[in-house]
């Protein structure tokens, strides 16, 4: 059974790095905090002080950290896997980045000998607990089968997309749908709220139907219980609108919904409001709307 290293520990990578655990695999993590490995290696982990030293006993290094410029420090900086890595090894992205600075990496590391899949999820911190995500994987084909068992302990839905970059693409779509879905909820059970509606007998009637959906489920749900805390925050999902609009700007495609979302967002910004879930969207049409949504 091939060696994992895994470096990101946090709202994601915690849950997904305790699922291989617990599937039995040889687990070695990093994190910047170091604190947070406590758990893992409680859970049967072994703890590395380097992203290098994770290379240096891994098969396969697994990544999940904030944005492109921390998975090019982890991944290319002092200390960083290409430091320790062997030829052969797999080096797997789940951060969600740029597809172009995804390529750019793995161009760098396959000057190491290293073969990089990117392989961004969705399914927020439930999915990663659960082991029910959905990954999104690019590369090479043979490279995502021989890995594959080590996706299958993370989620449910996995899908080969096609060349490294692919699965980083295909997440901004994900993303381009998350956001529009959120704005829908929270405009639609505003608008419930200000006709007089009973709200969970309304959300009881529309979420099994045609106009269900996972946002509704799941962050329609926390509204309605006035829950703003993370699944995924709002500082992470802004990082996620200025990656979707640099791509849409080089593909020259006109995003007028995610447009508008990632206005909305920026006044969550504004507020403060980073570190709440995304479903805080509903602050903002409550602004709009002149009235609270919960009391």
């Amino acid at each position: 059974m091939k060696r994992i290293g895994f470096i990101g520990l946090g709202l994601m990578g915690s849950g997904m790095s305790l699922n291989l655990v617990k599937a039995g695999f040889s687990v070695t993590v990093w994190n910047r905090t170091s604190s947070k490995t406590k758990p893992l290696v409680e859970a049967g982990a072994n703890a590395a002080t380097s992203p290098k030293a994770v290379a240096e006993n891994s098969d396969v290094i697994i990544t999940i950290v904030t944005d492109g410029k921390d998975v090019e420090m982890v991944l290319l900086g002092p200390n960083g896997v290409h430091e320790g890595v062997k030829p052969g090894a797999v080096i797997i992205d789940m951060s969600t980045i740029s597809p172009i600075k995804t390529r750019e990496i793995a161009r760098k590391l396959r000057e190491k000998g290293a073969i990089m899949l990117d392989a961004p999820v969705s399914g927020g911190d439930v999915g990663a607990r659960n082991g029910t995500l959905s990954i999104m994987v690019g590369g090479p084909k043979e490279t995502f089968q021989e890995v594959l068992p080590i996706f299958e302990a993370m989620g449910k839905t996995i899908t080969h997309i096609g060349d490294v970059g692919s699965g980083q693409a295909t997440k901004a779509v994900n993303q381009i749908l998350v956001g529009i879905n959120m704005l829908a909820v929270a405009e639609a059970l505003m608008f419930a709220k200000k006709a007089g509606i009973d709200l969970q007998k309304c959300y009881n009637a529309i979420s099994g139907g045609a106009a269900g959906s996972w946002q509704l489920t799941n962050n329609g749900m926390k509204l309605l219980k006035n829950d703003l805390e993370p699944g995924f925050k709002v500082k992470d999902y802004i990082k996620d609108l200025r990656i979707i609009m640099e791509t849409a700007q080089e593909t020259k495609t006109p995003l007028l919904g995610t447009s508008l979302v990632q206005q909305l967002f920026r006044n969550l910004d504004a507020e403060k409001m980073n570190n709440k879930g995304t479903q805080a969207l509903i602050t903002v049409i409550e602004n709009l709307a002149g009235e609270k949504f919960t009391n």
